[in-house]
């Protein structure tokens, strides 16, 4: 297996402040998908930030052999603009097209197959306001997969999601993985993070990283969330107590 994202000893912060995120280390390889696990504000999307370049990284090393590309949550998407399920896919092709050139019959092609690869080719004309959610979150995907990305930074795609999106996006992602990119997942839910290949746990710093069945163990889930864990089923499954702030 190939790695293609590493980090060491990593560190990252906002402008001149402290560091926000610190001694990360792990390593992905082609095909595998990692959950982010952590509570509000310990880190998951500082991590995102630092993998993509936004903010400082102000100890250790970042390797990423691919493309990267941020896939947002939905629920925090404009729903209000005019646009169709094709014209959000087709904005990942901006990405690498020079402000003096207009996208090209070549991104249009590549946007739709994109959508086809989400199994919403029958959707391009669709107001992307007008989409369930899950489909706004295959759509988004389907704009990484036009940036041409091998690593896709999944900021939580089932929030929001009913059971039947949540599977169909499941189900996107297992074929990203089978073409050999690397997903890296944050997500709340202890239990959907047992099904990834890696667990990486944070808390303003690395708590543990590993297969599943090593990082998700009591001590592990108590270290990381505190008093928001709650253990179920004599400690077989648990569930994290998340409190959003709006």
């Amino acid at each position: 297996m190939t790695t293609v994202i590493e980090t060491a000893d990593l560190a990252a912060a906002y402008a001149s402040g402290p560091p926000a995120l610190s001694g990360v280390t792990f390593a992905a390889d082609e095909g595998q998908a990692v959950a982010v696990l952590g509570p509000n504000g310990g880190g998951k999307t500082t991590l995102f930030r630092a993998l993509l370049g936004e903010i400082a990284v102000v100890r250790g090393t970042i390797t990423i052999g691919d493309a990267t590309a941020y896939v947002p949550q939905t629920e925090r998407s404009r729903l209000d603009f005019p646009v169709s399920a094709l014209d959000v896919a087709l904005m990942g092709a901006y990405a690498r097209t020079r402000w003096y050139r207009r996208v090209t019959a070549a991104d249009r092609a590549s946007a739709r197959a994109a959508l086809e690869r989400v199994g919403l080719a029958d959707q391009a004309r669709t107001r992307f306001g007008e989409l369930s959610g899950g489909q706004r979150q295959r759509v988004l995907i389907a704009r990484a997969l036009v940036q041409d990305a091998r690593v896709l930074l999944l900021d939580e795609p089932f929030g929001g999601v009913d059971h039947a999106s949540e599977q169909a996006i499941m189900d996107t992602l297992d074929d990203l993985r089978a073409d050999g990119r690397v997903l890296l997942i944050a997500t709340h839910d202890v239990e959907q993070a047992r099904r990834w290949d890696r667990v990486l746990c944070v808390r303003g710093e690395q708590i543990a990283y590993g297969a599943p069945a090593d990082t998700l163990t009591n001590a592990v889930l108590e270290a990381t969330y505190g008093p928001e864990i709650v253990m179920l089923d004599c400690g077989h499954r648990a569930v994290a107590i998340q409190h959003h702030h709006h």
